[in-house]
């Protein structure tokens, strides 16, 4: 196992019917460091992406996330936190209680967490007494993203963090990352915006340089 690594892949492929999407993909991803996976649009980020997280199985290849396979275990899902889907909102619940339900789910105090305090670092502690389904696009990214880096993580896995952000919301989310990175956390995105992973303090690659065949 490669404990000094938070995620090793080898091999990876997966199908949709007859069309590959992903031919022996190959990527590592160190503790502590930021990697961004850029490419165009069905070049197969986000199913990347997916199979990493446990959200999707490969039809061959190898994954290891802390020296394990993902999902296999609690401590997987207490490690790694996710956008790569979308968040599932519950009916009645504001933007503050989601983020204190996610606390709680964690063991955190939602006061000591500072709850109000992230979703203003988001720009939207206007908004906290909204419900989700509400609110706008951009204002759903912001929550999304506060939600995942409010509890406690290792490993953050996000596709397209930079989507529907305004240039102050992008700057806000990459120092973010940075932080984040630099508290030993480890990041691992797909964007379109190269200037917002430099920010972030992520390694730029693309899909193309995974390939090992």
């Amino acid at each position: 196992m490669d404990h000094e690594l938070a995620v090793k892949v080898r091999g990876l492929s997966v199908s949709y019917g007859s069309t590959p999407v992903l031919v022996d993909v190959g990527l590592t991803v160190p503790v502590g460091s930021g990697v961004c996976i850029t490419g165009e649009n069905g070049i197969g980020k986000s199913t990347l992406l997916r199979c990493i997280a446990s959200l999707q199985r490969p039809d061959a290849g190898e994954i290891e996330v802390f020296g394990g396979p993902p999902g296999s275990t609690p401590e997987f899902w207490r490690a790694v936190a996710t956008t790569v889907e979308p968040p599932t909102w519950y009916p009645g619940l504001t933007a503050r209680e989601h983020a204190e339900l996610v606390c709680r789910a964690h063991g955190l105090d939602a006061a000591e967490a500072g709850v109000d305090e992230a979703l203003d670092r988001f720009g939207i502690g206007t908004h906290a007494d909204a419900n989700p389904p509400s609110m706008s696009s951009g204002q759903k990214q912001r929550l999304t993203l506060a939600l995942a880096l409010l509890r406690p993580s290792r490993l953050l896995i996000l596709d397209e963090p930079e989507q529907r952000l305004d240039p102050e919301g992008r700057a806000t989310v990459a120092a973010m990352l940075a932080a984040y990175r630099k508290d030993g956390g480890t990041v691992l995105m797909a964007s379109h915006d190269d200037a917002f992973a430099a920010a972030a303090g992520a390694v730029v690659t693309g899909m193309a340089d995974l390939v090992t065949a």
